[in-house]
């Protein structure tokens, strides 16, 4: 796994995630200006005076190579002679340094030592920072003193001091560059081990820095198959990635404790143990919950609604056409039946659907021209009828049977006029008053009542347009008028109700002939807003995911893939599998039918939660489907 170089200076270490400067002194020099000192020749100057044991020359190289060593163009071997020279001040301390920075823990160190031991830490810094390069790597991994200087380095140094934080750090760093090839040693070996330390540092240190490097260095090692052996399931390093499991805001702990846990958990027998641990549920319910945090989704919104149309619910209503004055003038003085049927071509028109009453088509004639009847004679009703077939030829004058009969003539209607009439016109004296439409309906309204006033005859007819309320007293005249006027204000409507009315798309017209009969509308609008992933889940949330699976396949696939039973009554049907009954009970070696049963009322539950996880990848997506069934399914059976 590379490791991302460091640039802080060596002399600088890290304790409760902070830094703590130490005092250096050193020339300011620009970037490459030391170029042709790396030069591949044996008698390179920074190789020289490395060995020179002059102070401020070995001061002077390593402080150039610390500038240089995450340079992807700095390669080690191409220098003869500087790989074994960078060891050994830190061989020196790893081996007895460290015995004399313990000794002057309260005090200030000789000059002598304090120097050798600043020079230890630029050199592990700069093998640290140079194996971030995959050459340099392969080059220190295989060289014969790498191992040895961090097995020490690991073991005999106590890494909760403030004096060996840094070196210890650059140490374990240094061994995750090379950490493939690691195999550690048996423990009833004499051999320097430095899995006690890295146990130590993850289940008791507070230093967060050597923490996360302990548990990814414990990852990398542990995922080889030849360290296995060392996999314990009480180790320290699985407490404590469990303890910093939940610590979202802190990535780079999460991601260092996921690593582990998946190293750990993918050995079958620590898998099994993990099961009868006490925080496994409430692992498994962090793992969940971090997968939900890191998932990022976007919502969508479906229209699926079908084609209709509104209008208005307020309409305009278009007035029937009344003869005009001067229509009435030219009517009156043409003979008959030639004036029935331009009154008949003025005041209807043929429609298919329309309707009106024989009584109605009589009224009208008979009001329009009996005033004028002692000079023009008018027809009879009858005549009236019959004239409409001439007039209307597709018009039928029939009779409805009841109760009670109804006397029609079907295929025409009243015509109505082209422009709307005013709100508040006047309309009396058969809609022939000349004033101007009013404002208000008050002023309409004192307007007819000078109207009234002004009749002679103590019981006048209402004269409104077409209204047949014969002769009555003033008195009760009056508020009848109020029954022809608009209002000022439309009616309230109920808070539910729109201001549109929704109409099927096929020509529907409003006001409807017959409401009864309306078709039902489809809903105006009908979104459907699901959730969906944008992207496919980071590595961290992978990671818990595989956790997951790891446990879901040790809690639940023992039991799905039970071999179906062949004997004599059983004849090995696939998916068939039957209890036990009696005396033959399966026996639970080492209670892993027990931890098979934890494991399955662990998911069951956290089912909801993982209902709610969505995955861009549908691969990823059918884990989470079959684990929510099997969950489910665990229901019934845990």
């Amino acid at each position: 796994m590379a490791i991302p170089p460091r640039t802080t200076t060596p002399g600088v270490y890290r304790q409760y995630g902070q830094q703590h400067p130490v005092q250096r002194v050193g020339p300011n020099v620009t970037d490459d200006y030391e170029r042709w000192y790396t030069e591949a020749t044996p008698n390179n100057r920074m190789v020289l005076s490395i060995r020179s044991g002059i102070n401020s020359e070995i001061a002077w190289a390593l402080d150039r190579l610390y500038r240089l060593c995450a340079n992807d163009q700095f390669i080690l071997k191409t220098i003869p002679g500087l790989t074994d020279a960078l060891f050994e001040w830190p061989e020196w301390y790893a081996t007895e340094g460290y015995l004399m920075a313990e000794q002057y823990r309260l005090f200030a160190m000789p000059d002598a030592e304090h120097r050798k031991r600043r020079h230890a830490l630029e050199s592990i810094f700069i093998l640290r920072n140079s194996a971030t390069n995959e050459p340099n790597a392969y080059e220190l991994a295989n060289h014969s003193r790498t191992l040895p200087l961090l097995f020490n380095a690991l073991t005999n140094l106590d890494p909760d001091t403030d004096m060996n934080a840094e070196f210890v750090l650059n140490a374990i760093e240094l061994l995750q560059a090379i950490s493939l090839g690691v195999i550690l040693p048996d423990p009833a070996s004499n051999k320097k081990d430095p899995l006690p330390t890295l146990l130590q540092i993850t289940g008791h240190s507070s230093n967060r820095s050597l923490i996360i490097s302990s548990l990814t260095l414990l990852a990398q090692l542990l995922s080889n198959i030849q360290n296995t052996r060392r996999l314990d399931s009480n180790s320290p390093a699985l407490a404590a990635s469990v303890r910093y499991l939940p610590l979202f805001v802190d990535r780079a702990l999460v991601e260092a404790s996921l690593n582990y846990l998946y190293a750990h958990l993918s050995h079958p027998p620590m898998v099994k143990a993990f099961l009868h641990h006490p925080l496994m549920p409430s692992t498994l319910r962090v793992l969940v919950s971090f997968l939900l945090s890191e998932q990022v989704e976007e919502t969508v919104n479906l229209d699926i609604s079908a084609v209709s149309r509104a209008i208005p619910a307020t309409t305009v209503v278009i007035p029937v056409h009344d003869l005009t004055k001067e229509e009435l003038e030219t009517l009156v003085s043409m003979p008959e039946p030639q004036r029935c049927y331009e009154w008949m071509k003025i005041m209807f028109i043929a429609t298919p659907d329309g309707e009106l009453t024989q009584v109605d088509f009589w009224t009208l004639y008979k009001d329009a021209f009996t005033p004028f009847a002692d000079r023009h004679p008018v027809l009879v009703a009858s005549d009236v009828i019959k004239n409409v077939n001439v007039v209307f030829p597709q018009a039928q004058a029939m009779v409805l049977p009841g109760p009670p009969q109804r006397f029609v003539v079907r295929g025409v209607d009243r015509r109505k006029n082209t422009e709307a009439a005013p709100r508040f016109k006047c309309l009396w004296e058969r809609s022939q008053c000349s004033v101007s439409p009013f404002e208000a309906p008050g002023e309409l309204y004192d307007h007819l009542l000078q109207h009234l006033e002004s009749s002679e005859n103590p019981e006048p007819p209402c004269l409104w347009a077409t209204c047949p309320l014969p002769s009555t007293s003033k008195q009760r005249l009056r508020p009848h008028i109020l029954t022809h006027l608009s209002s000022s204000q439309p009616p309230a409507k109920h808070p539910s109700q729109d201001d549109t009315i929704t109409v099927t798309a096929d020509g529907e017209s409003y006001p409807f002939t017959d409401p009864t009969k309306r078709q039902p509308p489809p809903l105006r609008q009908t979104n459907i807003s699901y959730t969906r992933p944008v992207a496919d889940p980071p590595s961290a949330a992978l990671t818990a995911l595989l956790i997951i699976r790891i446990l879901f396949r040790s809690s639940f696939v023992a039991t799905s893939e039970t071999a179906p039973r062949v004997d004599g009554e059983h004849f090995g049907f696939p998916g068939v599998v039957e209890d036990d009954e009696g005396d033959d009970v399966v026996e639970d070696i080492g209670g892993e039918l027990e931890g098979e049963r934890r494991g399955r009322r662990a998911f069951v539950g956290v089912r909801r939660m993982m209902e709610d996880v969505r995955m861009k990848d549908e691969a990823l997506m059918s884990w989470m489907v079959e684990m929510v069934y099997a969950a489910y399914d665990g229901l019934f059976r845990s």
